[in-house]
């Protein structure tokens, strides 16, 4: 049990009704969960308003409500307490309802449009390798030691996260690498934690619909370093044109990686074939197991974090030539008939690029790429035409069809695509909406030696539809149809 002026330390407060002495057993923002003992805490979403709520957290029994406009009756016995950033807020708050949590074990956060669960996966199985206990929180799943835990948004809500970490902090974890995104960033989910570690892997154009500009994307990004503390380290990948906007203003200590220009730490390509990089990293030879140039990138900078936290080289890279992709990043998917299958969550325009270039790179010239690609609904509507020609561009067939339509049609939405397409490409581009046959019948067109990528999904196991969740997981449909089709 807490007091409600203990974990409102450090909170912007512009009006008290009320006492903070309030006792305090829960804090949320979701009116169902309230119970006696609760500080309610009303968000203004982008779909309801957490003021409207109020009543409703009252009738339930809330001690305390924290909002930004205090409704016009107050019931005797509850606090009300009015502030200028109710995110911000509940942000400061969860930390110090949490005893700060981020303070008790090394926290890396990594950040960037491409890479981060890669990286931040890599970073975990890494350290756990070199025998550290450690935390995950990324797109695909939260780990705490040895127990997984569904993972539900890129980064949870600022209750969810440090309640994830002060229990990774009662198991002995000592390190948690975690995925920042943008939105988190906005959303004050972060705010409040000591980050030790911040890296950031690159930016391209994604969540358009909800930044509204390219401009305001990056601002979300660089937000991330301006918070750190003066005894964090920004890493930065200078092969990207934007790294040197992100530690403009930060505080912490900066350090480099780069692939393709001179950095602290440095990465240069030996061989990448679909069995694995041959890299140098600082001088040092290191064989693994993950393919291509991006992922060349993501290695060196699980490397150059180790290394930050000061781990010694050549323990490093012997873990290093043993880890493998995570799941739906470049997942190899062999059947039978030397068809290949690669699944990927490429589902921006230079992950597939990324994808497709490092599939070409490393086939021969008799070997075919084919395609499998769509563009969610009710997301960024500019980058799908972009989608459609980089796939055009770089594949010798394509079929187009649909990723997570959500509201929207997916003949809707693969028309927009087609907009994107050269004349000369359209005899190349195929089209079928379900998401199912797509994938049959890429296959049915492929020979022994080609290569069938499907993009967009990656490690997700289902496709909303409508607002449904239909259980749908793109490596098993592959093996499946490479089994059946490629005896």
């Amino acid at each position: 049990m807490k007091l409600l002026k203990d974990i409102l330390y450090r909170a912007r407060i512009e009006q008290v009704v009320g006492s903070t002495n309030a006792a305090i057993e829960l804090l949320t923002f979701d009116s169902r969960a309230v119970v006696p003992f609760t500080a309610f805490v009303a968000i203004r979403g982008t779909k309801s308003d957490g003021h409207a709520f109020i009543p409703q957290a009252i009738a339930q029994g809330a001690s305390a409500i924290i909002c930004e406009q205090l409704p016009d009756e107050l019931k005797e016995g509850v606090t009300y307490v009015r502030v200028a950033d109710a995110q911000n807020a509940l942000a400061l708050m969860a930390a110090n309802f949490f005893d700060h949590p981020s303070r008790e074990l090394t926290l890396v956060g990594v950040t960037g449009t491409n890479g981060k669960t890669s990286t931040a996966t890599l970073l975990f199985r890494l350290f756990r390798a070199l025998g550290f206990k450690c935390g995950l929180i990324s797109t695909v799943e939260c780990r705490i030691g040895q127990r997984t835990i569904a993972s539900t948004h890129t980064t949870p809500d600022a209750v969810r996260l440090n309640e994830l970490l002060a229990e990774m902090v009662r198991e002995k974890v000592t390190h948690c690498f975690m995925e920042v995104s943008s939105h988190s960033v906005v959303q004050e989910r972060i705010t409040g934690l000591h980050f030790d570690v911040a890296v950031f892997t690159n930016i391209t154009h994604d969540h358009l619909d909800y930044h509204g500009t390219f401009a305001e994307y990056i601002k979300a990004k660089k937000r991330f370093f301006d918070q750190l503390g003066d005894d964090a380290v920004a890493l930065v990948n200078v092969d990207d044109a934007n790294s040197g906007v992100m530690v403009q203003n930060t505080k912490a200590t900066r350090r480099s990686y780069g692939v393709r220009n001179m950095a602290d730490h440095h990465a240069r390509i030996i061989e990448n074939q679909l069995t694995g990089l041959h890299l140098n990293i600082d001088g040092h030879d290191v064989y693994t197991r993950l393919v291509g140039e991006f992922n060349a990138s993501n290695l060196l900078a699980v490397y150059s974090v180790a290394m930050v936290l000061g781990q010694q080289p050549i323990d490093v890279l012997t873990a290093l030539s043993d880890l493998e992709p995570p799941r739906g990043r470049f997942q190899v998917v062999r059947g039978a008939g030397g068809v290949i299958g690669i699944v990927d969550y490429a589902h921006t325009p230079d992950a597939l690029k990324n994808v497709l270039s490092t599939i070409n790179d490393v086939c021969g010239e008799e070997e075919r790429v084919i395609t499998v690609v769509g563009c969610g609904g009710d997301r960024d509507r500019a980058k799908r035409p972009v989608m459609a020609r980089i796939a055009a561009e770089l594949s010798h067939q394509v079929v187009l069809t649909s990723d997570n339509p959500r509201s929207e049609d997916p003949n809707t939405i693969i028309h927009e695509m087609r907009t994107g397409l050269a004349p000369g490409d359209l005899s190349r581009v195929l089209v079928n909406a379900d998401r199912l046959e797509a994938i049959r019948m890429a296959v049915s067109m492929a020979r022994p030696g080609d290569v069938v990528l499907v993009a967009g999904k990656g490690h997700e196991t289902y496709q909303e539809i409508k607002g449904v969740k239909h259980p749908f997981d793109d490596a098993a449909v592959l093996k499946e149809t490479l089994e059946l089709m490629h005896k």
